[in-house]
């Protein structure tokens, strides 16, 4: 559903996951159409906030903008505030923390060493928000329901108190102060001084659940997971596997980068990496190559010039498994930002056709976007509903690739947000919208069509159980076997219902990948 988007260097390393007085655990992941039916979050403005009950003057809904912002000169945002300003975007107005992050750091004309601060900040707050919050309520006295960006400040200050060792405490806690009187909440400077402090002080004193008690309780608040997600791991793959799947935070964090044959070769792109002094290795998936500590790639030459493109290796194995051919027509059904697109057009020697549909426009220029960057010329974006049955097509693709949208449980680690959006009620319409595609794509494929069904999620209701479904629909198709042509680490891993990629066991992103063919009309 996504493709592995970069980030700038410093989210990548120096950072600590583990909360440090956390007791052990028992034992011991596109958007398509970017609906908002899973995950719909509480409006904060539903109840008075604790400055209101208190006679403080917040902020509310004002426009968040640094004195004098409307001089060039101001425009440079410290990096705390350009961070609690994305943090809100994604609580206040529901934004996809990265697409906020870029507004932001776009604005910010930052360094390279701010940029990544910043990215650091917003990342790893979010990642950690529920543990965080845990945190943080023990040492609020009364009220827990506070104004929302003095929470997000709050967040802030214990995420760099308790997970980063290169800020001081009192560094942290100073810039929390500063910043919670720079945005006008100077009668909140006072509780956010004495929260941190006291969370320094007792540090040791924090009472964490405990898994006997209650698992799922557990596996949320000291790995930040909804409850409903924790539940569903645990569900699916028992109490030590939802384990494995939500503590798997590794230190450093690869960009997953992937050669455009048409434009450039792997010596020439390693050539380009050596001299940029870049520290690289070849991934499982050929082609590709992890870049570690690279900061912000798009600005690059070479990616500008469309020789390479940001991709997860997963993604690029879910489009190589449709097999296209020169000459074909293809159709890549949820296709925003258009990663996957690219490798399908590249596969086809930039000739035949491949169809490339979304449902919002803004998302279907991302895709021409990535087309142009890589002067592909036989790509046809379209705003089109791949849900909607096109008669008129019917028996007229020699492949589809449906990598559908889902709930992004196996993308949590790039993009933590999307975690907080996992109901049990929007993972259910999810499936249901997923077999609406299924049905409609299923009669435009010609007899010996392949059809590649891939999600970046790790629920099997959303995979192996949806396929499963499609297949007593639609007995005109049958699963062809995909391990020939995996990577050996993960040919292994293949069912007789498709390929389950898991973060934590194969260092992808947590996707899911099945082959069908049309055997019959």
């Amino acid at each position: 559903m996504s493709d592995n988007r970069g980030r700038d260097g410093g989210f990548r390393g120096g950072r600590k996951f583990e909360n440090k007085d956390r007791k052990p655990g028992f034992g011991e992941k596109k958007s398509f159409g970017e609906k908002k039916s899973y995950g719909e979050k509480k409006s904060y403005g539903e109840k008075k906030s604790y400055g209101e009950k208190r006679g403080f003057a917040p902020r509310g809904d004002r426009p968040l903008r640094a004195p004098h912002a409307d001089k060039p000169h101001a425009m440079n945002l410290a990096p705390r505030r350009v961070a609690l300003e994305t943090l809100l975007d994604v609580s206040r107005s529901d934004a996809y923390a990265s697409l906020a992050l870029d507004k932001r750091l776009a604005a910010a004309l930052f360094g390279r060493r701010d940029r990544a601060f910043t990215t650091q900040l917003v990342y790893g707050t979010l990642e950690n928000r529920i543990a965080l919050d845990w945190r943080i309520d023990q040492f609020l006295e009364g009220e827990k329901e506070i104004e929302p960006a003095v929470r997000e400040i709050l967040r802030m200050g214990a995420y760099q108190l308790f997970y980063l060792d290169r800020v001081p405490d009192m560094a942290a806690v100073d810039e929390s102060v500063s910043l919670t009187r720079a945005m006008g909440f100077e009668g909140f400077t006072g509780l956010v001084n004495a929260v941190l402090r006291n969370m320094i002080r007792g540090k040791e004193n924090v009472v964490w659940p405990k898994p006997a008690d209650d698992p799922a309780k557990y596996l949320s608040v000291m790995f930040s997971a909804p409850m409903d997600l924790a539940q569903l791991l645990i569900e699916a793959y028992g109490e030590n596997g939802a384990l494995n799947i939500l503590r798997h935070r590794p230190k450093d964090r690869d960009i997953t980068v992937r050669v455009n044959y048409l434009r450039c070769d792997d010596a020439r792109l390693r050539s380009l990496f050596a001299d940029e002094e870049l520290e690289f290795s070849p991934g499982i998936v050929p082609g590709t190559y992890k870049v570690r500590h690279a900061g912000d790639m798009t600005r690059m030459r070479a990616f500008q010039n469309g020789l390479f493109t940001i991709q997860g290796e997963s993604s690029v194995i879910a489009a190589r498994m449709v097999g296209a051919k020169p000459g074909q027509t293809v159709l890549d059904a949820c296709a925003a930002p258009g990663g996957k697109t690219a490798v399908l057009s590249e596969m086809m020697n930039d000739t035949g056709r491949v169809y490339a549909w979304d449902t919002h426009a803004h998302r279907v220029e991302l895709i021409r976007g990535t087309a142009n960057r890589l002067k592909l010329e036989n790509v046809r974006p379209a705003v089109k509903d791949a849900s909607a049955p096109r008669p008129d097509m019917a028996m007229t693709l020699d492949a589809a690739l449906i990598d559908a949208p889902c709930s992004g449980t196996g993308v949590m680690l790039e993009k933590p947000d999307l975690k907080y959006r996992v109901t049990r009620e929007g993972v259910a319409s999810l499936c249901r919208t997923q077999a609406e595609i299924l049905d409609a794509i299923a009669p435009m494929l010609r007899v010996g069509g392949t059809l590649v069904y891939s999600t970046c999620s790790v629920l099997p209701q959303e995979n192996g159980a949806q396929v499963r479904a499609f297949l007593e629909r639609h007995p005109e198709y049958e699963v062809v076997p995909m391990a020939a042509e995996l990577p050996q680490a993960l040919a292994q891993y293949e069912t007789e219902f498709g390929l389950q990629m898991f973060a934590h066991r194969d260092g992808t992103d947590g996707f899911y990948v099945c082959r069908m063919r049309r055997v019959r009309a």
